[in-house]
């Protein structure tokens, strides 16, 4: 407690103090007295006059002097001590009070942010109908003599890809000097370090330049210092320049990544594509003892790679996510539009709790929903391929989200919900203060010390 609260402390309960010793005239007595005085004065025939009026009085006001805070906080330390405790201005009852008023706001807050049936039952749904479009049309890729397969729906997204980047334009885009990168070694012929694994099969998988987001950036910074950056398959990375490939380093940013963007373009339909966003950092994950072979979890991912699992496929397992993210996103501004809310104050893009205290929720509760599934799927199934890589992405950024906000936002917003519900009843009680003193300014003169 700061010195001013126990200074305010102090004063208050010498205040309550110096209340008590006020005796108050009981004037019950004095209005019978003149009821009866009344009354014998019509029985003795004299006419009382109500409207008599009053001789106006000039008013003189009598001046009152207010002490200093100092002299107050002085005064009040040798009436009650300087060690006042705030519960000993409150009677029991009004402690219980108190408490009761705060719990109830607690509540209140809570019910802001509580689901209720129909917020479940939107979850719920989306939740499901995510997972059976996962194991029906998204299905789990294999390798054929007619290429990769998997569900119709994940079949469908790969003939798109095929369509829009027919396979004999992409060998000429991969075959012009544009397109050309310094991280594309195919083997270890022209490194100067050694990197384990690197083949035609996996030369994407292990370099960061193929990854399609954090390509971006590595695959960048390889062009312009003409360099190749990779994880090889046993977690080691390495970061070296590539001699034999300096007629494919750029100096201007802007046309580094251009040549990165039409790099990736080249990779897509290849019969080992683009490796799913962040994919090459499980090569770090060198460890686990799954299943029976007893496989790190670098070697499964590396499997899951080589048996078709790429970036194709990685889009066509977002459907599930995405589906889950317009359905309860539409659903949730429907309700709001139904209860009354403008539909720009509606849409639902934004997570924030302030404008959307249930969205986050009900979304990571869909996503759960949906990666619970698949996890069964791949438990069942035993089968690595049946992982979806996307949805458990997003779940992970929800499950964060949630976690953050119900150990450190929630407790911190709560409090900010009830100060801001004291502070407005207090607001209340400060302008009855200001309307008593503007009326005692009929009467007095105050001065202050």
């Amino acid at each position: 407690m700061s010195k001013n609260e126990q200074d305010i402390n102090n004063i208050l309960k010498y205040h309550e103090k110096e209340l008590q010793t006020i005796k108050r005239p009981d004037i019950s007595k004095i209005e019978t007295s003149i009821s009866d005085s009344e009354k014998l004065l019509t029985e003795m025939g004299y006419k009382l006059n109500n409207n008599i009026k009053q001789k106006s009085k000039q008013k003189h006001k009598q001046t009152i002097i207010v002490p200093s805070w100092k002299e107050m906080c002085l005064e009040a330390q040798k009436a009650v001590g300087k060690d006042v405790e705030i519960n000993e201005l409150f009677t029991k009852k009004e402690l219980q009070d108190n408490e009761l008023a705060i719990k109830l706001m607690s509540e209140e807050y809570n019910s802001i942010h509580k689901l209720d049936n129909i917020d479940l039952t939107i979850c719920i749904l989306a939740g499901l109908l995510a997972a059976i479009v996962d194991i029906l049309l998204v299905g789990i890729p294999k390798k054929t003599n007619t290429g990769i397969k998997a569900g119709k729906l994940s079949d469908y997204v790969r003939q798109w890809f095929e369509k829009e980047f027919p396979k004999v334009e992409m060998e000429e885009l991969a075959n012009s000097k544009i397109s050309k990168v310094s991280f594309d070694a195919q083997d270890n012929r022209y490194t100067t370090q050694y990197v384990d694994g690197l083949s035609a099969y996996y030369h994407r998988l292990l370099s960061l330049g193929h990854d399609p987001f954090l390509g971006l950036i590595f695959g960048v910074l390889d062009i312009l210092s003409g360099r190749m950056t990779t994880i090889d398959k046993k977690g080691k990375m390495v970061s070296q320049v590539m001699e034999n490939y300096t007629d494919r380093k750029e100096s201007d940013i802007f046309k580094a990544i251009a040549k990165q963007i039409l790099h990736f373009k080249s990779d897509l339909t290849t019969s080992m594509g683009l490796p799913a966003p962040f994919m090459s950092l499980f090569n770090l994950f060198q460890f686990g003892n799954v299943g029976e072979s007893e496989q790190t979890i670098a070697e499964i991912v590396q499997g899951m790679y080589f048996e078709g699992y790429d970036f194709i496929q990685f889009c066509a397992s977002s459907i599930p996510t995405m589906l889950i993210e317009v359905i309860v996103r539409l659903s949730y501004a429907f309700k709001k539009i139904k209860n009354g809310s403008l539909i720009k104050d509606s849409i639902p893009f934004s997570l924030d709790r302030e404008k959307n205290p249930k969205l986050s929720t009900m979304l990571f509760i869909s996503h759960a929903i949906t990666s619970s599934i698949n996890a069964g799927k791949v438990f069942f199934k035993e089968n690595p391929m049946a992982i979806n890589y996307a949805e458990w992405i997003t779940f992970a950024k929800y499950s964060y989200i949630q976690l953050k906000w119900a150990i450190f936002q929630k407790p911190k917003l709560k409090e900010a919900y009830i100060k801001g519900q004291i502070q407005d009843e207090l607001n209340t009680v400060y302008d009855e203060i200001n309307k008593t003193y503007n009326k005692c300014l009929d009467d007095y003169n105050i001065i202050f010390n």
